[in-house]
């Protein structure tokens, strides 16, 4: 069905617009029609008033596209030469972004092929605009896609191996929270993430199949030497157990040499890593469980304890991290973060726990 967001009304199929125009439309006004091929309605275009439309990348036969450029519709054209399609009206799906892996090598997968084409050298307005309209339509569909789910975020090392301790904890907290009835939302890549997702989409089946999973995936430990095995040994793993709970991954092609997990049912890749980050940390209501990470963990949680130290005390939201040695200790992260919350409403919400079981508590509470 078309989505209707205050005044907007948002087409993202064909399907869409013809229920539009079958319930007895006659004006386009605040339109948003997004990706979709409109060749075949002329007709039906020319019977609506286009004033107040935004067309973006909907190819449109001439007479139509002359009624409704004079009617005052804004039409944004399709930027050739791209990898991808900037005014796409979904997620991404592992499928996707995989296509074509069991037939030949990652490197000509559109994930590959797309962070490719960022790595080319030279820039220019068109590439920056398509850039800027691909986040903002994954935005979109990620806010459409987690609307009325309460979302809780797991961030974590991209080095974790699937034959780490660390990774199969991760599995048995995304296992968890996803059978509490949560939403599991992680950084879409691989290592914790992964691990998270994973046992998310397995939150349908008991605990056994999880080990039984967790010892698949240990057949390619890592995405490297070969993102090839890696890839494939959990896409098999997906289509064993093909009855797979929903989860989301927030990837970027930022980090494009981190290939995204394919647990994650649906995949928002983001171009701009800032943005990616700031998305993920404003849909997880639930809070975040922040696993042993590095540089890019450490930031995170800054950037949410920030974010909590402003926030009004009805928007504060937990975060967990977990591992006492390891963030007193190792990446003694915690004594700075519970300076920051003394006195604050925050403090309420920093928990430091030493295994799943207790964050999983402190997030299903």
């Amino acid at each position: 069905m078309p989505r209707v967001s205050g005044p907007t009304v948002e087409v993202e199929t064909l399907e869409d617009f013809d229920k539009l125009v079958a319930g007895g439309a006659t004006s386009m006004r605040s339109w948003r029609v997004q990706g979709v091929d409109l060749r075949a309605r002329t007709d039906q275009l020319l019977q609506l008033a286009p004033q107040g439309a935004i067309l973006l990348g909907c190819p449109v036969g001439g007479q139509a596209e002359g009624h409704l450029r004079a009617g005052g519709a804004l039409l944004f054209p399709s930027i050739p030469e791209l990898p991808f399609n900037p005014y796409r009206g979904g997620l991404y799906s592992p499928e996707e972004l995989y296509d074509g892996l069991d037939a030949g090598h990652y490197e000509l997968t559109p994930d590959a092929l797309i962070y490719a084409w960022t790595r080319e050298p030279g820039d220019d307005l068109a590439h920056a605009v398509a850039r800027a309209l691909h986040d903002h339509a994954i935005g979109d569909a990620l806010d459409e896609r987690l609307h009325g789910s309460r979302v809780v975020g797991v961030m974590g090392g991209h080095a974790v191996s699937r034959i780490d301790r660390r990774y199969a904890e991760a599995a048995r907290f995304g296992h968890r929270v996803a059978r509490a009835g949560l939403m599991v939302a992680t950084g879409g890549g691989p290592g914790a993430m992964e691990a998270a997702n994973l046992g998310a989409y397995l939150s349908r089946h008991p605990d056994s199949v999880v080990e039984e999973a967790l010892a698949a995936v240990a057949a390619a430990p890592t995405f490297q030497p070969s993102v090839e095995v890696w890839a494939r040994t959990a896409l098999e793993v997906r289509r064993r157990w093909s009855e797979g709970t929903e989860s989301v991954g927030i990837p970027t092609w930022f980090y494009g040499h981190e290939p995204p997990n394919v647990f994650a049912s649906s995949i928002a890749k983001y171009f701009q890593n800032s943005l990616r980050e700031a998305t993920l940390l404003r849909h997880c209501d639930a809070g975040i469980v922040f696993l042993p990470g590095a540089a890019g963990t450490v930031q995170e949680i800054f950037q949410d304890a920030c974010e909590n130290y402003y926030a009004n005390p009805d928007m504060l939201a937990p975060m967990v991290l977990v591992g006492e040695r390891y963030w007193t200790e190792e990446m003694p992260v915690w004594p700075l973060l519970k300076r920051l919350a003394n006195d604050r409403p925050m403090a309420a919400v920093v928990h430091l726990v030493d295994d799943i079981d207790e964050a999983a508590a402190v997030v299903a509470g």
